[in-house]
């Protein structure tokens, strides 16, 4: 009989063991939600906001940088204004159609309510006032905890709204032609950064204004202008917190070819830069998302810095 319940102790012990490694061992994270937003405003002289080719290149790139990570799926708010159905019958752009349909995408993504399936946002290459339902209900999603990653003419985004502009960090100014540079990085260590080692990017540099090195992380800059090369701090790409969510931000992006390294029109850059860019843009949506841990903490200025703001 001491046999029998030994045994069956034994069994039990077992079971209870058993169940307990399945119930205590974690599953594995469901991937994070994330929103790319690529749609472009009117401007307020009558005009669409500009449209980068570069847009469906990047909505893709970042899919698959979602995919092939595991960290991420990804949802868009997008209107490709060529599209037949914003076509007038006589061949030209229905801008009314066009206009109503990014507000309707808006409304449903964008809103408060909208934006709780979300982790993150990302706007690639925005441009405009866009017609948000709620826009300090977006910052104040931010600010709660969620990150937000933008890049190039995000911006140029906002201009008249300048709570995003501060909680973005900067906003474009001007820009020159297109040139390449080999951008400094204060801080070579984060991830963001640490595949451009040697890297000389060739896109369009903007010249962004109202950027205060003092509230900021910087990941990327330059030390002179990059087209008349005179001396100054001048902004490509920094990092920072929000309250208790997270912002990126970096100005390269207007080319297909630093999107991606199979680019076969007109190229200008290596495959490596864009293989570079691809690495910073999923660690960067990866630090947002709070799978990464960075120093967001805004480094020592000069007072040359401090000056050189671009107003």
């Amino acid at each position: 009989m001491k046999v029998i319940n030994l045994a069956l102790s034994s069994r039990l012990l077992a079971a209870t063991a058993l169940f307990c490694s399945a119930a205590c061992t974690p599953a594995l994270a469901a991937p994070k939600k994330v929103l790319v937003v690529t749609v472009n405003a009117m401007q307020d002289k009558g005009g669409r906001g500009f449209r980068h080719s570069s847009i469906p290149v990047a909505e893709k790139v970042i899919a698959e940088l979602g995919k092939k990570s595991g960290a991420f799926t990804v949802d868009y708010a997008r209107v490709e204004p060529n599209d037949p159905e914003f076509k007038t019958p006589e061949g030209k752009r229905d801008e009314a159609k066009i206009n109503a349909a990014i507000e309707a995408v808006l409304a449903e993504k964008m809103s408060p309510a909208g934006l709780k399936k979300y982790d993150a946002v990302v706007f690639a290459n925005t441009t405009g006032d866009l017609p948000l339902p709620d826009r300090q209900a977006f910052l104040d999603w931010i600010k709660s905890g969620k990150g937000f990653v933008a890049m190039h003419s995000a911006s140029d985004t906002f201009h008249g709204y300048p709570p995003y502009i501060d909680m973005l960090g900067g906003e474009f100014q001007t820009h020159h032609q297109q040139v390449e540079i080999q951008p400094l990085m204060p801080d070579p260590k984060c991830p963001a950064c640490a595949h451009f080692p040697d890297g000389k990017v060739f896109d369009e540099i903007y010249i962004i204004k109202n950027f205060d090195a003092a509230k900021v992380h910087r990941l990327l800059m330059l030390d002179k202008h990059p087209n008349e090369k005179t001396p100054g701090e001048y902004a490509v790409s920094w990092c920072k917190n929000y309250g208790k969510g997270r912002v990126f931000y970096t100005s390269l992006g207007h080319r297909e070819d630093v999107w991606d390294p199979t680019w076969d029109k007109d190229r200008k850059n290596s495959k490596a830069v864009a293989e570079a860019y691809q690495a910073s843009i999923l660690h960067a949506i990866k630090w947002a998302l709070k799978l990464e841990n960075w120093d967001a903490k805004p480094q020592p200025v000069t007072q040359a810095e401090t000056t050189n703001k671009h107003e």
